[in-house]
Protein backbone atom coordinates (compact mmCIF):
# COMPACT_ATOMS: atom_id res chain seq x y z
CA UNK A 1 0.00 0.00 0.00
CA UNK A 2 2.85 2.31 0.99
CA UNK A 3 4.67 1.50 -2.20
CA UNK A 4 1.92 2.59 -4.40
CA UNK A 5 1.17 5.78 -2.69
CA UNK A 6 4.59 6.82 -3.32
CA UNK A 7 3.96 6.05 -6.66
CA UNK A 8 0.82 8.83 -6.95
CA UNK A 9 3.02 10.89 -4.33
CA UNK A 10 5.85 11.48 -6.95
CA UNK A 11 7.73 14.82 -6.52
CA UNK A 12 7.46 16.71 -9.42
CA UNK A 13 11.06 18.31 -8.79
CA UNK A 14 12.75 14.95 -8.67
CA UNK A 15 11.39 15.32 -12.84
CA UNK A 16 12.24 18.57 -12.78
CA UNK A 17 15.86 17.94 -11.41
CA UNK A 18 16.10 14.70 -13.82
CA UNK A 19 15.24 16.62 -17.33
CA UNK A 20 17.88 19.52 -16.05
CA UNK A 21 20.21 16.74 -15.76
CA UNK A 22 19.70 15.19 -18.60
CA UNK A 23 19.78 18.15 -21.10
CA UNK A 24 22.98 19.53 -19.26
CA UNK A 25 24.81 15.68 -19.61
CA UNK A 26 23.74 16.41 -23.63
CA UNK A 27 24.69 20.12 -23.74
CA UNK A 28 28.10 18.44 -22.20
CA UNK A 29 28.57 15.89 -24.60
CA UNK A 30 27.78 17.51 -27.85
CA UNK A 31 30.54 20.52 -26.44
CA UNK A 32 32.84 17.39 -25.79
CA UNK A 33 31.92 16.09 -29.50
CA UNK A 34 32.75 19.63 -30.51
CA UNK A 35 35.71 20.00 -28.96
CA UNK A 36 37.32 16.80 -30.54
CA UNK A 37 35.48 17.54 -33.90
CA UNK A 38 36.96 20.94 -34.19
CA UNK A 39 40.51 19.75 -33.05
CA UNK A 40 40.78 16.58 -35.46
CA UNK A 41 40.74 19.16 -38.15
Amino acid sequence: MSERNMEEKFPRALWVRLIIYIAVGHLFAAFVYLLFAVGAK
